[in-house]
């Protein structure tokens, strides 16, 4: 990790995406699909393990992106979705359907809380998604903001 410049390399988001993969792995979990963005929301690696199926990837981004865009975790924009459900429905014809309303989008800060990226993970349930993508980045020395309540 690059902590004098604040920023993170591909080898970082790489190593996010392989340790969400090896932790759904290690739980038995179904065959997941990790991406991982900057923070300007551009992709910067994504794996998808043997067998995930095939729009896997593009909601992976979806998670990943969401959370971006919306500046809080994939939690909170699930508790938000249900209780406006016309706002969402516009927020997804205004992004082209690439923000994806359920667990598995992880935004990842540093130490100090400055925002570094995000991670989106699926294929599994949404909340085995969500602890798959957190597991990543705790066990990199990182934060991660699921948006989830208290």
């Amino acid at each position: 990790m690059n902590e004098q410049a604040g920023t993170w390399t591909m080898d970082v988001a790489l190593e996010l995406c392989q340790r969400a993969l090896a932790e759904g792995r290690q739980r038995g979990l179904a065959a997941l699909t990790a991406a991982v963005l900057d923070s300007g929301g551009h992709l910067m690696a994504l794996l998808r393990s043997d067998g995930s199926s095939l729009l896997r990837p593009q909601i992976a981004v979806g998670k990943a992106w969401g959370v971006l865009a919306m500046g809080f975790g994939s939690r909170e924009i699930e508790r938000r979705s249900a209780l406006q459900p016309a706002f969402y429905a516009a927020l997804s014809d205004l992004s082209a359907g690439r923000v994806v309303p359920v667990a598995g989008g992880v935004l990842v800060r540093d130490a100090r809380g400055a925002l570094l990226g995000a991670i989106g993970v699926t294929g599994d349930t949404a909340d085995h998604d969500e602890l798959c993508a957190v597991a990543a980045v705790r066990a990199l020395g990182l934060v991660a903001d699921t948006g989830a309540q208290g």
